[in-house]
């Protein structure tokens, strides 16, 4: 096993291991509760972190994690109400229509 990353908190620790999991990488999160001793331990040793299984699969791994942190950033017109979305968004904030495909 090998320490991939350490997460800012446990919700997005078990969505990157579901992540990496899903692309094949056997993934789990160790120090989910490690939280609780914030206080008597440095901070940053309390965050939950990623390991994966495979030491060989680190690379690949990095990668995947890759593609889920950098959301594709694309500005587009909304075709009811013609406001601007820019960003990762699919939705327009003003009234709610999807974004055309």
């Amino acid at each position: 096993m090998r320490r991939l990353q350490a997460a800012p908190n446990l919700a997005i620790a078990t969505l990157w291991a579901d992540w990496l999991s899903g692309g094949g990488i056997a993934a789990s999160v160790q120090r989910a509760n490690a939280q609780a001793i914030a206080g008597q331990i440095p901070p940053d040793q309390c965050l939950p972190e990623v390991w994966i299984e495979d030491d060989d699969r680190v690379d690949a791994a990095r990668a995947l994690l890759a593609g889920l942190t950098a959301a594709p950033a694309r500005d587009w017109v909304c075709p009811h109400c013609r406001e601007r979305i820019e960003g990762p968004f699919e939705e327009c904030w003003n009234c709610g229509a999807a974004m055309p495909r």
